[in-house]
């Protein structure tokens, strides 16, 4: 009996062994993914007042943690009864990604047009309401979310290639540690960034001759946090190319293969050929994003005709 349960004792060390490895290993595959969704969630609560900052993190963290607990189960079953379907998912996924990140780059165009980055939209003329507020809170969530479906459908997909040959006990607790770290992680430092103002002026405040560094390091803070905001917002637009044009370049192989022979062609660049993939991802995500806000408005606008 003692010896039957050392065993145990023994194979569950192991299996615990195995699952902390894989993980670990699935972390650092999925890490440049995990870079661009902090980009993208942190852009998404700019312009938002400072007191529905963190709610907005909040609600788009249980829109995330429902994410994963689609997506888990969904990626398991679907790698058992048809994993040729994962790669079109995926396709689609990233091709929605460039949609939205063309979307931001012809609405920021168009407020440069209209008169600067600060310009109030045509429709609105006077000071926003509540209810406006209200309405561009709730679809700043639901677009946060839509996008971390996107993402975390990667993130699911990039472990569970890590950990395809070992035990389905083992894949489901790899994915399920995976997906609640990289939302715990992801969020938590997206609340951090959004609050990094408040902190800032909470040092400031400090009395005190002792306090001086303090009160020098929160006015930084608090002149640095719009910029960091600002850049965030780019870099989130930026990703979503990057993520979105990998995904589509890596589900056509001929594709992928076009982009490798025109790299090839370059002269060398510093870090190899990791800049210009790079650069050929975001052109291709900016490519595919651009056709795909066309095809919409073009489908929009014919829709009328057709009644």
């Amino acid at each position: 009996m003692a010896t039957s349960l050392l065993v145990l004792l023994d194979d569950l060390a192991s299996a615990l062994d195995d699952v902390a490895l894989l993980t670990k290993l699935a972390a650092r595959k999925t890490a440049g993914v995990l870079g661009d969704d902090l980009a993208v969630n942190a852009e998404q609560v700019t312009g938002l007042a400072a007191t529905r900052e963190l709610p907005v993190v909040w609600a788009v963290f249980k829109g995330s943690l429902l994410n994963k607990l689609i997506l888990v189960p969904a990626a398991l079953l679907l790698s058992l009864l048809a994993p040729w379907a994962i790669n079109p998912v995926l396709m689609a996924g990233g091709l929605y990604l460039c949609f939205e990140g063309a979307e931001k780059l012809v609405h920021a165009y168009r407020r440069h047009r209209s008169g600067g980055p600060h310009a109030m939209p045509e429709s609105s003329p006077h000071a926003p309401t509540n209810g406006d507020l209200a309405a561009l809170e709730q679809a700043r969530i639901r677009g946060a979310i839509r996008t971390d479906f996107v993402l975390s459908a990667e993130i699911v997909v990039i472990t569970l290639g890590s950990v395809a040959g070992v035990a389905f006990p083992t894949q489901i607790l790899v994915l399920a540690i995976v997906a609640l770290l990289m939302t715990v992680g992801v969020y938590g430092l997206v609340a951090g960034i959004v609050k990094l103002d408040d902190l800032g002026l909470a040092l400031s405040r400090l009395p005190g001759d002792q306090a001086a560094p303090w009160r020098w390091l929160g006015r930084r803070l608090v002149g640095a946090a719009p910029v960091l905001m600002r850049g965030l917002a780019v870099l989130g637009t930026l990703a979503m190319f990057l993520v979105g044009g990998g995904i589509l370049a890596h589900g056509l192989p001929g594709l992928e293969h076009g982009l490798g022979w025109l790299i090839g062609l370059l002269p060398g660049f510093p870090g190899g050929a990791l800049l210009p993939t790079l650069f050929g991802h975001a052109l291709i995500g900016v490519l595919a994003g651009l056709l795909a806000l066309a095809t919409v408005h073009w489908w929009h606008r014919r829709q009328p005709a057709s009644h």
